[in-house]
């Protein structure tokens, strides 16, 4: 099906949806099932795609190790097959689970520490975050007020 106007009868697509048809100057081609759709219908769940899987990215999370395994397509076996494979591979090991991430050293404070927010205390050498990085913030021990005045 052709689209366009009379002047320019090259110009634009009619959308493929069954219930549309509308002329589109900007369509969209799907990558699964390789239709035009016009920008209502050009999304896979909109216009029912029944290859919409096939490109489509998933991580899987291995129970043993915590690892995430990238895979494509949808269905299930797929997704043992390469959990399988990732257990056979002697790359899944218990012991190298993630660690936990460091969080401040302050009492009730939660705050993980990354390469940006972490203070080193000159005093006592403890890593806190940046919410607590003067001695008075983070109880320290070896502070006492008189000296920095």
């Amino acid at each position: 099906m052709g689209g366009g106007t009379e002047a320019f009868p090259d110009l634009g697509r009619h959308c493929q949806h069954s219930e549309c048809k509308q002329l589109d100057f900007l369509p969209f081609n799907c990558n699964g099932c390789r239709k035009v759709f016009c920008l209502e219908h050009r999304s896979y769940k909109s216009h029912e795609c029944p290859k919409s899987d096939d490109k489509s990215r998933k991580v899987v999370v291995c129970e043993i190790c915590s690892v995430s395994i990238e895979t494509t397509g949808c269905n299930e076996d797929a997704e043992r097959v390469v959990l399988l494979k990732h257990e056979k591979s002697g790359d899944c090991d218990p012991r190298k689970k993630k660690k936990k991430k460091p969080t401040c050293a302050v009492k009730r404070c939660k705050e993980i520490l990354t390469f940006s927010n972490t203070c080193t205390c000159k005093t006592c050498q403890l890593k806190v975050c940046l919410k607590h990085r003067f001695p008075a913030d983070h109880a320290c021990k070896k502070y006492h007020p008189l000296q920095y005045m």
